[in-house]
């Protein structure tokens, strides 16, 4: 029988043929649809697994599956499918992929005896049990049965220390379970059917094997935050140390040296945080679904027995609130690397402000100081261009008294010298003013 995710419910002609439908529109409303119930009919046995795999094996997996079905005769799934069923002569196969896990769920009648029979796993069809699509996490033995008037010896299957049991559909059903993995390798849940149709045995069934599935896959946070608390202790005792040292920096160089320290803190703790963001995301997701499905069966308390909710309480929760615990102390080291970070910064530019300031009062110094030199060279120009001008002057007096004319050399070049000093201090006065308009031109 093919999967059920690419039937998209049909759409009437009068919406098709009157308004353009979203792309997204079929999916969406197929996704309702994606992985319906089966009936059960009771007594049931039922074996169900969950792999863990990744994007290239789930596709090997689905071709795989597409080839066992064209060679039963049988439609294979479709290429996006994440829902498929198959029919075997003795067993029905109901397969599904998730985000990061596959599960396999064979289901058939149940042979007469007592639940738990030893060889029934055995029987499982060889073509399709001799290969697996990824690491196996989750092994359930889920038997269905009539629930006798006597009442089932439930210490005699499971483990009285970790037995939980409790009443399901309004006291329709009653579901055991302890937990544990047996010889064979599977966890146990049986369910004694009082009054449940076919249709509500197949969704009790299928509730509490998602709960046993969503559990175990909420406990992978658990070795990913032991894994993480060493890293992220490790990283908050060298940050107290190296806020401890920023207070001792005295220069540039050792908050410079100080910031690199804490860049590679910070990159550390982003490269731990990538890889434990998605598996804490989902651990909580997980455990959300666990919950929702505790409300969706009706769960009620047995005398004597504690309840699945109490049993998870127990044992899930202090788990679930470690993964919390560790990821708030990710992102909570995460703000105060940051702050430390800018704090460290401030300082560096602050320290590199003050040498500027001190580079710039340098410069300021040295400004004056060429400046007066400059002036001092000025006025030594204008003494020396005035004392040759007035020696010329001297040469042309003394040369028109050889001529005849009546002057005195030593008056004329006494007489000339204020004209000249004034005129070569004025000369370079209004060329040191052009060269200035220039370079202000030029900035």
């Amino acid at each position: 029988m093919q999967d059920r995710k690419s039937e998209a419910p049909p759409v009437p002609d009068a919406v098709a043929g009157r308004f353009r439908p979203a792309r997204l529109r079929p999916e969406v409303l197929g996704e309702l649809h994606a992985r319906p119930f089966e009936a059960l009919s009771t007594p049931r046995r039922i074996y169900h697994f969950a792999f863990l795999t990744d994007e290239a094996e789930a596709r090997a997996d689905r071709k795989a599956m597409g080839d066992l079905a064209r060679a039963l005769g049988q439609p294979p799934p479709a290429a996006d499918a994440k829902f498929y069923r198959l029919e075997l002569p003795r067993w029905r196969l109901r397969w599904e992929q998730h985000s990061e896990f596959t599960t396999y769920s064979w289901d058939a009648p149940a042979k007469a005896g007592p639940p738990f029979g030893e060889g029934d796993a055995g029987e499982l069809p060889d073509e399709v049990m001799s290969r697996q699509p990824g690491d196996l996490l989750v092994a359930v033995e889920l038997r269905l049965i009539r629930a006798p008037k006597g009442g089932v010896d439930l210490e005699g299957l499971f483990d009285p220390a970790s037995l939980c049991v409790i009443h399901a559909a309004g006291d329709a059903a009653r579901v055991s379970a302890d937990f544990k993995v047996d010889g064979q390798g599977f966890t146990r849940i049986l369910i004694e059917n009082r009054a449940l149709g076919d249709l509500d045995a197949g969704v009790l069934a299928q509730r509490v094997l998602e709960m046993e599935t969503y559990r175990t896959l909420a406990l992978l946070g658990v070795p990913a935050a032991r894994q993480a608390a060493p890293m992220v202790r490790r990283i908050e005792t060298e940050l107290a140390e190296l806020t401890r040292d920023i207070s001792r920096a005295e220069d540039v160089a050792a908050n410079h040296r100080l910031l690199m320290h804490l860049t590679d803190l910070a990159a550390e703790l982003e490269a731990l945080a990538a890889q434990t963001s998605f598996r804490f995301g989902a651990c909580r997701a997980y455990h959300a679904i666990i919950q929702s499905r505790l409300r969706v069966v009706g769960e009620a308390a047995v005398d004597g027995h504690p309840t699945f909710s109490t049993f998870f309480a127990r044992r899930l929760d202090p788990a679930m609130a470690t993964c919390d615990a560790v990821d708030r102390r990710q992102e909570s080291l995460s703000r105060k690397l940051t702050r430390t970070a800018e704090l460290i910064r401030t300082r560096v530019q602050f320290e590199l402000e003050e040498q500027n300031r001190g580079l710039l009062r340098s410069m300021n110094r040295r400004a004056q100081l060429q400046l007066r030199l400059q002036q001092t060279v000025e006025g030594l120009s204008v003494a020396a261009v005035s004392y040759y001008v007035v020696g010329l002057i001297s040469y042309l007096a003394k040369g028109a008294k050889d001529l005849g004319v009546a002057v005195a050399p030593s008056l004329v070049a006494a007489a000339s010298v204020p004209f000249v000093v004034l005129g070569v201090w004025w000369i370079v006065r209004r060329v040191r003013k052009r060269f200035a308009r220039k370079d202000a031109g030029h900035e």
